[in-house]
């Protein structure tokens, strides 16, 4: 996939925004082991950090692990030192799910997620705080009033919210959203039943892309933790895998055929874009760049660095450059040959084009 011009000229006579200090795209998380020796060295060397060496490639990273517990001083005050060598560099983070997944947050709660959050945003490090709600968080006068409780309680910080339902594609969400300033996460996630399609909504300064990939059957997976599916269904009378009714026609969360098979929890994000399939978003994303002052792009299709591929293919697009690779995962897809800035360190056994 290499880098190309875009038909259209509203953004100057090539086509391509020329000033890209408001465009940041990267991965969701890190910690992930199966991109050992595929995103990562392997072995690793000596002092290694994966903030440290994702920062080399990219401008923002979304923080993953504050989704499942609030995120320490001295974890944010540690991030920060690592990432110091790309003065371009910003995260943004997940609120804990205590938020999203249960209607019933306590003032201690709150103290407790602020500790982390208030660290990056007095660095300079906090590009937004999603709130990232599961799908049958669907729009009704409860849920309507949560999220607005949850927009005021943390107005303080850069918000942007997530939906999964499509009941939320309303202009009465855009409204409450612009009023209290946060921003609309536009998803790419596979569409079943009255899930959220593509959009580029832009409803504050801040711009906001999630790509989960396409997995449609392993999308409500059968398999993921006990724990985590009765968080995702608090807002439902119904658990994962039984029916829901939705005016009045029943439909499945899952695919049948996975009913009651269990299903590895990354097979829900083993998905590589293709070129057709990234190039509407590079429109989406230009088009919300054109209204936000801030836009960041995040790939969530992480099971074997497959995220970081597409991350870097978005950059070489958007940006109309070549782009550093790691030289791990030109091993296991060696397409990005044709966007790297350097040819690979050891021979390739099939000529580049």
């Amino acid at each position: 996939m290499a880098p190309r011009e875009n038909s259209s000229q509203k953004n100057g006579s090539s086509g391509r925004r020329t000033d890209q200090s408001d465009l940041r795209i990267g991965p969701a998380g890190w910690a992930y082991k199966d991109w050992a020796g595929v995103v990562y060295p392997a072995p690793r060397p000596k002092g290694f950090h994966e903030p440290t060496y994702l920062a080399e490639f990219f401008d923002t990273i979304e923080i993953n692990t504050s989704f499942y517990r609030p995120l320490r001083i001295e974890q944010a005050e540690q991030w920060i030192e690592r990432v110091a060598g790309n003065p371009r560099f910003m995260f943004t983070a997940k609120l804990w799910q205590r938020f999203t997944h249960d209607p019933s947050p306590n003032l201690a709660d709150e103290r407790e997620v602020r500790l982390g959050f208030d660290m990056l945003r007095e660095q300079g490090k906090l590009g937004a705080v999603l709130l990232q709600f599961p799908f049958a968080f669907q729009r009704n006068k409860e849920t309507f009033i949560h999220l607005k409780g949850l927009l005021r309680r943390f107005a303080d910080y850069p918000l942007v919210v997530e939906f999964r339902h499509a009941t939320w594609r309303a202009p009465e969400t855009f409204e409450l959203l612009r009023e209290h300033r946060a921003g609309f996460c536009n998803i790419d996630q596979p569409v079943i039943g009255r899930s959220l399609e593509p959009s580029a909504e832009v409803t504050s300064e801040i711009g906001y892309v999630r790509l989960h990939g396409r997995r449609y059957d392993t999308w409500f997976e059968a398999g993921a933790p006990r724990e985590a599916r009765s968080r995702a269904n608090a807002w439902s009378e119904h658990r994962a895998g039984e029916h829901w009714q939705d005016g009045g026609e029943t439909r499945h969360d899952f695919f049948p055929e996975n009913e009651g098979v269990p299903i590895p929890a990354f097979e829900r994000y083993n998905y590589l874009y293709s070129e057709k399939e990234l190039l509407p978003w590079v429109e989406r994303v230009e088009d919300i760049r054109a209204t936000a002052k801030q836009t960041y792009v995040v790939t969530n299709n992480h099971y074997l660095g497959k995220g970081i591929v597409n991350a870097l293919q978005l950059i070489s697009i958007l940006k109309n450059t070549k782009v550093a690779v790691p030289e791990p995962l030109r091993a296991t897809y060696p397409a990005l040959n044709e966007i790297a800035i350097d040819p690979p360190l050891a021979p390739t056994l099939f000529p580049m084009r």
